[in-house]
């Protein structure tokens, strides 16, 4: 019987859940990576060298379906379920005032919707663990700029964070916001390009993750702001 601990990251083929599920790995946990890109979980399986602790399962994290679906997978694989990272999440680069409409459904449902669906469904197993629920925010969910929905639906991630605590903290089980600020990750292709300045490395926020995943039994580390030096907001 493997007592290795094990998380469920969402979005994680690729950028800072990659990361994270790469240093988890090396960290000996065992990991379940989800994603809706098929061959994109793939290939990051195949870099990995396909690695016995690793699940990918296909799948949308704004449908419950699907997210409930992953962790069924992982406790099935792995038989137990100690964190989960609700890392999936897209931005339409655009305003409220100027944008498209278009695209902003779509980003609601999995910036906001998705980490509440991911907690609903894995919430009795990790009251089994005591164990963790990491959001990945942003340092736009703590710092208003204009017009910015992307922006509206980190703060509701940051509302969300709270909330959960307040309610699971009674059964053991910690929750962890992790909002960076500016990081070099695919998030920006849609954007056209990086954005000016100073960014953090999807390794380098990854390291902070993992690190509020290792806290001791007992602690709950429950806001972390992560920004590279030189951004001033």
């Amino acid at each position: 019987m493997n007592d290795s601990p094990v998380a469920l990251i969402t979005g994680g083929g690729s950028g800072i859940g990659a990361a994270v599920a790469r240093q988890l790995l090396d960290a000996g946990h065992r990991v379940t990576v989800t994603g809706r890109g098929a061959e994109r979980l793939r290939t990051f399986a195949e870099e990995l060298g396909r690695p016995e602790g690793l699940l990918t399962v296909v799948g949308n994290a704004a449908e419950y379906d699907d997210v409930r679906a992953a962790v069924e997978s992982t406790l099935k694989e792995f038989g137990r379920l100690d964190t989960v990272v609700a890392n999936a999440g897209l931005a339409t680069h655009d305003s409220v005032a100027g944008g498209d409409p278009a695209g902003w459904t779509e980003m609601v449902l999995t910036n906001v919707l998705g980490p509440a669906l991911l907690i609903r469904a894995s919430i009795d197993a990790l009251k089994e663990t005591r164990g963790r629920i990491v959001l990945v925010g942003s340092v736009a969910g703590h710092v208003h700029t204009p017009g910015n929905i992307y922006g509206a639906t980190k703060w509701a991630v940051t509302g969300l964070a709270e909330n959960t605590r307040r309610e699971v903290t009674e059964f053991g089980v910690g929750v962890t916001l992790i909002s960076p600020g500016r990081v070099e990750t695919p998030f920006w292709d849609s954007y056209g390009s990086l954005p000016p300045g100073d960014l953090l490395t999807a390794d380098q926020l990854a390291e902070s993750i993992v690190w509020a995943i290792g806290r001791p039994a007992g602690v709950d580390v429950n806001t972390v702001v992560v920004r590279p030096i030189g951004q001033p907001v």
